[in-house]
């Protein structure tokens, strides 16, 4: 017997969806996230399909559990904003956006520590370098 995937499984749930199966695509998603609760876009899928059938609480309740588990990517953030206007939950959509400009913020911010970090590193690396010429040249 094989084992499929998580992102196997996604694929096919998609499929489904693609082809006009949106109750079986989320019957699968929902059996989907039970044996892989960890997984975000799976969730996200979930929130999608849902809000296209209609059940917009259940939509929303998905896509807060993928953003919960993808707490520093914008871009779960930006795709509940957007469910949410769909909704029609404008509050919860401006929450949503909210998080997912501190979420850019915060990643912007990082990779600038992260800069920063490797150029004094590198410059310390040039000093300690410059530093035994220095002594070598000397003796």
């Amino acid at each position: 017997m094989t084992t499929k995937t998580k992102e196997t499984w996604y694929d096919e749930c998609v499929a489904l969806q693609q082809e006009g199966e949106l109750a079986q695509a989320i019957a699968e998603l929902r059996k989907l996230v039970a044996v892989y609760p960890d997984y975000p876009l799976a969730q996200l899928a979930l929130a999608v399909f849902l809000q296209e059938k209609g059940d917009e609480t259940g939509a929303l309740d998905a896509m807060q559990t993928a953003c919960e588990l993808e707490q520093t990517d914008p871009f779960y953030f930006t795709a509940f904003s957007a469910l949410a206007i769909k909704c029609g939950d404008h509050e919860k959509a401006e929450e949503a956006l909210g998080k997912a400009m501190e979420a850019r913020l915060e990643a912007q911010l990082k990779k600038m520590n992260e800069l920063r970090n490797k150029e004094l590193a590198e410059r310390q690396e040039r000093d300690k370098e410059r530093s035994e010429q220095d002594e070598s040249s000397e003796d």
